[in-house]
């Protein structure tokens, strides 16, 4: 569960500057280039924010967005866990990069159009927020892995969710 044990920004800006140079790189990159750094909903912010990111998976193909997502999954785990360590929380709010994974993970393989971003978009959150099983137990592993894993899950469902209600549009 994302604390909120520090006041955001403060938090940021004292960690930045305390921290080396790959520090540094770890904590642009988790709060997604301060997206998370929203006072209110930083989760939601982040989501938005990786909508540019998905529009670019998705003009990679399908292998290529498939390789671009793992290999963005794996940045995902080594930036939180990194910014974690440095902004002194289990699950800091600030970080959002967990976000911009799952939902890229949300919309792996969809047919894609309006209706399909915005639907992705809220059940992405939705599933981030409600946590049904196993996803509140992933963040129970700690760590980047904690902070990461639980994100990619409730995009796993919203794909699903997703797949089904287009399938039935469609």
């Amino acid at each position: 569960m994302k604390s909120h044990t520090h006041s955001g920004t403060l938090s940021f800006r004292g960690s930045f500057q305390q921290a080396d140079f790959l520090g540094r790189i770890g904590l642009v990159l988790s709060t997604w280039f301060c997206a998370g750094l929203m006072p209110k909903a930083p989760g939601t912010f982040g989501t938005m924010a990786a909508v540019p990111v998905a529009l670019f998976m998705r003009h990679l193909g399908e292998i290529h967005g498939l390789l671009f997502a793992v290999f963005f999954i794996c940045v995902s785990l080594w930036a939180s866990g990194a910014s974690r360590k440095l902004l002194e929380g289990e699950d800091p709010s600030e970080i959002v990069i967990d976000e911009v994974a799952g939902f890229l993970v949300t919309m792996s393989f969809i047919s894609w159009s309006w209706s399909t971003l915005i639907s992705g978009f809220f059940l992405f959150r939705a599933f981030d927020i409600l946590k049904p099983f196993p996803i509140r137990r992933l963040e129970r592993l700690g760590g980047g892995a904690g902070i990461v894993l639980d994100d990619i899950m409730a995009g796993v469902y919203a794909n699903l969710c997703l797949r089904v209600i287009t399938s039935y549009a469609g």
